[in-house]
């Protein structure tokens, strides 16, 4: 990748309760995600997962209570060339976490649910798992 060409992101919402992590999948696909989304023009992170998570999970995202889990990348293979960005906070949130718009469904997953999450998704699933977080 050149260094004019602009690496694909997302904001990423990590909910971890009692051993498990909330994910979402879309319509039409069977892998599910971390719920989030792409920045839009003139976003900041706490922007972008606010209007994600309101638009995905009709939930209010507390953005002072935002945390960095990490940032996470996946490579091209042919050169080694970043091919996307995962920008994952924790938060608290109000709201009754129920799928809408382009989201079919979400659920609870453990860290034995690995393999239904996609490549990105299951680098967090390590590092929660090996924090004790998701057994």
């Amino acid at each position: 990748m050149g260094k004019s060409e602009v690496v694909p992101e997302k904001v990423a919402w990590v909910l971890v309760r009692d051993g498990r992590v909330l994910v979402t999948r879309n319509r039409g696909v069977d892998v599910f995600y971390f719920p989030g989304g792409k920045r839009e023009p003139g976003e900041s992170d706490a922007e972008t997962l606010a209007r994600e998570i309101d638009e995905e999970l009709q939930s209010r995202v507390d953005t002072a209570t935002m945390v960095h889990v990490g940032t996470f990348e996946t490579w091209r293979d042919h050169d080694g060339c970043t091919e996307f960005r995962m920008i994952c906070y924790t938060a608290e949130y109000t709201g009754p976490l129920v799928a809408s718009r382009e989201i079919a469904e979400s659920a609870w997953f453990g860290y034995g649910d690995r393999e239904r999450v996609s490549a990105v998704d299951q680098m967090v699933f390590d590092v929660l798992h090996t924090s004790g977080q998701l057994p």
